[in-house]
């Protein structure tokens, strides 16, 4: 890799084998703070591509990206793609994530989609995989799926990799013990150019692979207060409270999925 592709990366302006050093040492942490507390297999591990490529999640979860982290391989490298702030060295979490360097930060009220799509299309160069989730938010069933942004599959097909649904069952709550699957969906071609009717067809095929997967999901029964206090401690609801969303899920006429964009 070129050095200018390096210094594309995002992340603090380290030397490469200092963002080596912390990206291990953070999977090493994350691994075994996160198995410690819960109960993590994989399903479908041959299904992940050797090299880059881009994983598209469901999300139920704040620890969602903790998860994919304690139980996906080591290699290649992986970043995910968020939060919405632009600096992330302001907020205990956010600064957190700039050590690492395995954040691609995103201003979704600016236009900075050229901006966003150099950093993805160096961290893809660097032999990297980005983990996008695709519903853009937290809910409350675990055997739904929200409508899939398009960025997903835009990003694959710019740089012509591979595009792979990758479902998580049982992080809706989060109990101590509690049992987690990942389960890796067969990835979705994504060759030509990413015109606009590529990409809504690398979409729809994205999001049927995705829904198929975790549509047998049963919803995982809310924990103790311990397991309580973790799970909303750092969930964003963008209805404000986990009540509020499961009343918007379920009321007649109320277009729940809009509330996605």
């Amino acid at each position: 890799m070129t050095t200018a592709g390096r210094s594309a990366l995002p992340g603090p302006p380290i030397s490469p084998w200092r963002r080596t050093i912390r990206y291990w040492v953070a999977r090493f942490v994350v691994a075994g703070l996160t198995r410690g507390y819960l109960r993590i297999r994989l399903e479908g591990r041959d299904r992940l591509p050797p090299g880059p490529a881009v994983y598209c999640f469901n999300h139920m979860s704040w620890a969602d990206p903790f998860v994919l982290m304690a139980v996906l391989p080591f290699r290649p490298r992986l970043w995910f793609f968020g939060p919405k702030e632009e600096d992330l060295r302001v907020g205990g979490r956010n600064r957190v994530m700039y050590w690492t360097g395995s954040a691609i930060p995103y201003q979704p009220a600016k236009s900075d989609l050229l901006e966003v799509t150099r950093r993805v299309s160096a961290v893809i160069a660097s032999g990297g995989v980005v983990g996008i989730a695709g519903e853009g938010r937290i809910h409350v069933r675990e055997c739904e799926l929200l409508p899939l942004s398009e960025g997903a599959a835009y990003f694959a097909m710019r740089s012509h990799v591979p595009l792979v649904p990758v479902a998580i069952r049982g992080t809706s709550w989060l109990r101590f013990g509690g049992h987690i699957t990942v389960r890796v969906g067969e990835a979705v071609a994504c060759e030509g150019q990413p015109s606009r009717e590529a990409v809504a067809d690398a979409t729809a095929r994205l999001s049927s692979s995705l829904r198929a997967i975790v549509a047998d999901f049963p919803d995982v029964p809310e924990p103790g207060r311990i397991g309580r206090w973790l799970t909303e401690r750092f969930n964003d609801w963008p209805e404000g409270s986990r009540d509020a969303a499961r009343a918007a899920s379920r009321t007649p006429g109320l277009a729940y999925s809009d509330l996605s964009e």
